[in-house]
């Protein structure tokens, strides 16, 4: 056994070691190869554990929450995969108008929380399927809301300790924070909201709701909003009007209902995904000029 096992196993012998478990299973997109090692930690002990044991020992560490913006490659992620489970879900109110979420809560949760406590502000989050950890790693956003207008403060964990930041210290910008950059861990994120009636919160909700299943293709597999959006113009826009709304590699394809998804039409793999993508930069950048990037995270070997 490798020596970084034989140093978890004598810590928390409870802590499962998987070897090659599939992320295909784990990723919205449902495409990928499989992890060399995974762990599904079950407090902030033991998630600290593993990423100390991966960086002593020289092993790759990738933090996942719910695998929504996330292309993993077909030939896996090597090193050390972690899933955050739902012991890192807990969601509580810690102020007058602020709520406290672990890494793994649902964003879709926390949103419903607020609106029952009357408290407005993440109304945009109610549809986004990743985790708040996820959410504020990466700045999510919909429908001109996004993380880093509600977030007030959150734990992150840095390689020694685990430090506080503010909304500034975090580095906020269109799908990017400092915790991006510097591969911290975040392990809570307050956000501060303002109050409102209930039931007119839920109005809004259900408005957004809506219009995303009048817009979106939320019955194919997916990462959301593959590209991100270029400065005063809209990715899904210059794909349609490069003629690319329904184009194919395998089962990968730009969707018909929204030209800035790329979805799962059957049985696609990574490979057919990174062939479509590359594909749409070239030729959107040979009509227009503007060379699109991901939004959605790619991990892994192929």
């Amino acid at each position: 056994m490798e020596a970084w096992l034989d140093e978890i196993a004598l810590k928390y012998p409870e802590l499962q070691i998987s070897r090659q478990v599939p992320l295909r299973e784990y990723t919205t997109f449902r495409v990928g190869g499989p992890a060399e090692y995974w762990a599904e930690p079950e407090s902030e002990e033991e998630l600290m554990l593993l990423w100390r044991a991966a960086k002593r020992h020289g092993l790759p560490f990738f933090l996942m929450g719910q695998g929504s913006n996330l292309l993993v490659r077909d030939g896996g992620v090597p090193g050390l995969t972690v899933h955050l489970g739902k012991s890192f879900g807990r969601i509580a109110k810690t102020g007058e108008t602020e709520l406290t979420a672990q890494a793994g809560a649902l964003l879709s949760e926390l949103s419903r929380k607020a609106q029952a406590l009357g408290l407005a502000g993440l109304e945009f989050a109610a549809g986004i399927p990743g985790t708040v950890g996820g959410g504020a790693y990466m700045n999510a956003g919909a429908y001109g809301g996004e993380m880093g207008g509600v977030v007030s403060g959150l734990e992150c964990f840095e390689g020694e300790k685990i430090r506080t930041l503010d909304p500034k210290e975090a580095g906020f910008s269109y799908r990017h924070s400092r915790m991006m950059e510097n591969g911290w861990l975040i392990t809570r994120v307050k956000v501060k909201l303002t109050p409102d009636d209930p039931e007119i919160i839920l109005e809004r909700m259900k408005d957004l709701q809506q219009r995303r299943k009048d817009k979106q293709p939320l019955t194919l597999p997916s990462a959301g909003s593959f590209f991100k959006r270029p400065q005063g113009d809209f990715a899904g826009r210059l794909i349609e009007a490069a003629g690319l709304k329904g184009f194919r590699v395998g089962d990968a394809m730009v969707s018909e209902k929204h030209a800035g998804f790329v979805v799962n039409a059957g049985h696609a793999t990574a490979g057919d995904i990174l062939s479509l993508m590359k594909q749409v930069q070239e030729r959107v950048e040979k009509q227009s000029g503007i060379r699109l990037e991901p939004e959605v995270r790619i991990i892994g070997v192929d």
